[in-house]
């Protein structure tokens, strides 16, 4: 399946890549895969690849662990390339070094994405690469921050990307953060789409009175 980009990186910087996280094992939710949660027909993580790569996001890796059997059918055909965390149980960050170790070096930056986000579009990704290229100088690290609360996807440059491969398994962009707080651009935004994510039955649930977003899976729909 191609898209096409709704903004054109290439032609002022290097290519940006992106890791998408969905390796988790869901416990919240039931053990099932959140990003195969489907709003409007369409699973999420397709939701997801379709809006990083109509921002203008050149290379997307998945990163897959628990449920990648029943996940991989839904990215057939997509431009993405999957990696697979044989031990997804030894956290996010591990799966965070697998998917920057897969994407090609010498980009212009990476952002790292929560395959169960369900509002997340194109231009929210567009906008946080353009606040990426506008940071203060000094800053290596955005963050969106909505009412105060740091939100998703984050955006990095190729510097903590070689850093965080330099750093052990169990290093994260969180622990990063706490590392280099003067190089972290908290980027001031009243986009909530940013902070929401479904981690519950609950979120599901407040999801669907607060936004009249209905997400359900496709073997509950009759």
């Amino acid at each position: 399946m191609a898209f096409g980009a709704l903004t054109d990186l290439s032609a002022t910087q290097p290519p940006f890549g992106a890791v998408l996280l969905a390796a988790g094992a869901a416990t919240r939710m039931g053990r099932r895969p959140k990003c195969l949660l489907e709003r409007d027909g369409q699973p999420l993580i397709q939701h997801l690849v379709h809006a990083l790569h109509m921002a203008g996001v050149a290379h997307v890796v998945v990163v897959l662990g628990h449920y990648a059997a029943q996940i991989s059918p839904a990215l057939q055909g997509l431009p993405v390339r999957i990696v697979q965390n044989t031990d997804p149980d030894q956290g996010q960050a591990s799966s965070l070094h697998l998917g920057l170790r897969a994407l090609p070096e010498h980009l212009g930056g990476v952002m790292v994405a929560l395959a169960d986000q369900p509002l997340i579009t194109a231009t929210d990704v567009a906008d946080l690469l353009q606040a990426f290229a506008q940071r203060p100088m000094g800053t290596e690290m955005l963050v969106p921050t909505v009412a105060g609360l740091p939100g998703n996807p984050a955006v990095f440059s190729e510097h903590v990307r070689l850093d965080l491969l330099a750093s052990g398994p169990d290093v994260g962009g969180k622990q990063w953060q706490r590392a280099h707080p003067e190089q972290l651009y908290r980027w001031p935004t009243d986009n909530d789409h940013y902070r929401q994510d479904v981690d519950s039955p609950d979120d599901l649930a407040a999801l669907a009175a607060q936004k009249n977003v209905h997400l359900s899976w496709a073997a509950d729909n009759p």
